[in-house]
């Protein structure tokens, strides 16, 4: 056995403090490599989520997500359960100002699939957006 054996897959989530409550400011994670079963088939399905994430009290402890994701390897799901449910569990643990999945799941039968849900908490209300102006990437090269 090695001195720290891989963690097992768990549908527990683990949080810790915003450490920055007094401002909005977005979390984004990527899962390309999740994988679940087709309900119907058995087959696998392969997706890239992404959550993007506006904390308010609580955060999403990252390697506990990461086994949170990897619980639904040996599971049937319909894609749109599967999604509407991750979004679920993270509110439940984390009421968060805001969160959107956007769940891309790769190709099956000639058919991709895109599911995206939302959730803004009760009351919250985004800051407006600032328009910055963009510049050239300057490399100190000359052309």
């Amino acid at each position: 056995m090695p001195p720290n054996p891989p963690s097992a897959p768990s549908k527990e989530l683990h949080v810790f403090p915003n450490p920055a409550p007094e401002r909005d400011y977005l979390i984004q994670f990527q899962v390309p490599e999740f994988t679940c079963h087709c309900p119907l088939t058995g087959q696998p399905d392969f997706a890239h989520f992404v959550i993007d994430m506006i904390a308010d009290k609580l955060c999403v402890e990252l390697k506990s997500l990461k086994m949170y994701f990897w619980s639904y390897r040996d599971e049937g799901a319909f894609h749109e359960k599967v999604t509407n449910t991750i979004m679920e569990d993270i509110i439940k643990v984390t009421d968060p100002r805001y969160i959107r999945i956007t769940a891309k799941w790769y190709v099956r039968g000639g058919i991709y699939t895109n599911v995206v849900t939302e959730h803004r908490k009760k009351g919250w209300k985004p800051q407006p957006k600032v328009d910055l102006p963009s510049f050239s990437m300057e490399t100190g090269l000359l052309k």
